[in-house]
């Protein structure tokens, strides 16, 4: 997401989205229906190249550092001569989005029942943002549904197909797996980048702040807090920022797991209505 202020002079948050492009010229890039260039095409120049490009961009430096004009450059080319095959960045992001879900194994690539498939997907989709962060700073809510994406999308509902949920709800489980994953590896994206942001690690924040809680903390009045404290939960066992990212790790897997069964018990409940 991207900093910006509003008319009261506070920092605001904004979000990119898919699908602002015009329309017909996204859907054709992305079903890979939009002609050649007819006027002077660039020896070795191709819509695939600009596309890799962006995504190598945008990995390395973030969204904010997207533009025709700096793709341009990491290609050599003038800035013009993208703009014959692209017809600009709302429709380019919309490609570098469906070009990175082609990177997904899709659930129905294994064996097995609905939940090994659909525990593939969330862990492919956690695994695409965290080698494309970038991906956060995208709202698809306006998702155009390039052929990537329509086929992961036709594939998770695919491996939940014979549950015996209606449609409605298997569409509810598949948001469901998608938005947890989404806002976990979100949260986790932001807790590795913080020090690079800041120029502080997490230990050296929590040096500087604990004995100044220390002095408003009360065991009596949060005793919770106290008593897993104790147990040396809240503390490193190891090198510090491997610690923090293995605690990331661990979270989604914890939360993952809930999910699933919350969604295993509500389709046995599903089944047993029937029979």
């Amino acid at each position: 997401m991207m900093k910006e202020k509003n008319d009261t002079g506070r920092s605001c948050t904004t979000m990119e989205y898919s699908g602002k492009g015009d329309p017909q010229r996204s859907i054709e890039l992305l079903w890979g229906k939009r002609k050649s260039p007819s006027r002077g095409p660039v020896p070795n120049l191709s819509v695939e190249r600009i596309v890799q490009t962006a995504i190598a961009l945008a990995d390395a430096e973030g969204l904010t550092a997207l533009s025709m004009r700096r793709v341009a450059e990491r290609l050599g080319v003038g800035v013009m001569s993208l703009y014959t095959y692209v017809p600009g960045k709302a429709e380019l992001l919309d490609v570098m989005l469906d070009t990175a879900i082609g990177e997904e194994k899709l659930p129905t690539s294994i064996e097995g029942t609905w939940r090994p498939r659909l525990e593939l997907r969330a862990r492919e989709d956690w695994q695409l943002y965290q080698r494309h962060p970038w991906m956060l700073q995208v709202s698809t809510v306006r998702s155009l549904l390039g052929p990537n994406e329509t086929m992961l999308y036709e594939a998770t509902l695919q491996a939940i197909r014979d549950t015996g949920l209606t449609g409605k709800e298997r569409i509810s489980v598949v948001d469901l797996i998608i938005g947890y994953v989404r806002g976990a590896a979100k949260g986790a994206i932001e807790a590795a980048l913080a020090a690079q942001q800041t120029g502080q690690d997490d230990a050296q924040w929590w040096q500087e702040r604990e004995p100044l809680l220390d002095q408003f903390f009360s065991p009596e009045r949060f005793p919770a807090i106290t008593e897993i404290a104790h147990e040396g939960a809240f503390y490193p066992s190891g090198d510090a920022d491997t610690y923090y990212l293995q605690w990331a790790i661990d979270d989604f897997e914890f939360g993952l797991q809930r999910v699933l069964d919350g969604i295993e018990a509500f389709i046995q409940k599903r089944q047993e209505s029937v029979h």
